[in-house]
């Protein structure tokens, strides 16, 4: 039963079965905290090179009429796809925000996330050299998923303190019904299921 958008009923369901231009997958379905489940990508975007190699080819074609110059996206999920994109776009470059700082790093700037799968806040990092990267460039700001919006909103904001001007912000999937369809570009919508409806906080 749907209670509402992007949100379905949890009655037992072991697998969430989806379908991105004729490849069909099947994803587990995870309790992520009490009483709400999503639908794993992790195998997918983490090794299944048909995927996503495909979602890519989809992605970039909605992507390119924003005419980034760059990608950035979040340690380490997206990192395959981010690849994939910013060669099909013909990029020289991609970012990957970091969640940890590193000996390596110098100086680095920094801001904190919370995401549906994690319990507590994480940080995303860029260093120096990806704030001369970005500074002045268009900026597309990708995640495999965006659910609850706090990964890519803290990626727009790590965007704007390095000077760059994000164009758009991009996923395979929408997830959940946090996220207006307006506000990002995105293949397909991904639900989350809860035992009750008052789970949900938009």
């Amino acid at each position: 039963m749907r209670v509402m958008e992007n949100v379905l009923t949890f009655s037992g369901q072991k697998c969430y079965e989806i379908e991105l231009d004729g490849l069909r997958r099947c994803l587990p379905v995870v309790e992520v905290d009490e009483g709400v489940w999503i639908a794993s990508n992790a195998s997918l975007v983490l090794g299944d090179v048909e995927f996503i190699s495909k979602a890519a080819e989809l992605l970039s074609k909605r992507i390119e009429p924003f005419a980034p110059e760059i990608l950035v996206t979040a340690e380490a999920k997206s990192i395959a796809l981010a690849y994939e994109v910013a060669k099909r776009l013909g990029l020289k470059r991609y970012v990957i925000a970091r969640k940890k700082p590193k000996a390596y790093m110098g100086k680095y700037i920094i801001e904190s996330v919370k995401s549906i799968t994690t319990k507590e806040k994480q940080s995303l990092i860029l260093t120096e050299e990806d704030v001369t990267n970005i500074c002045g460039k268009r900026v597309c700001v990708l995640d495999d998923v965006i659910s609850t919006g706090g990964t890519i909103d803290a990626l727009v904001k790590l965007v704007e303190k390095a000077g760059g001007q994000t164009v758009c912000k991009a996923a395979v999937w929408r997830e959940g019904p946090w996220y207006s369809a307006d506000e990002i570009v995105y293949l397909k919508d991904l639900p989350i299921f809860v035992d009750k409806v008052d789970r949900i906080k938009i």
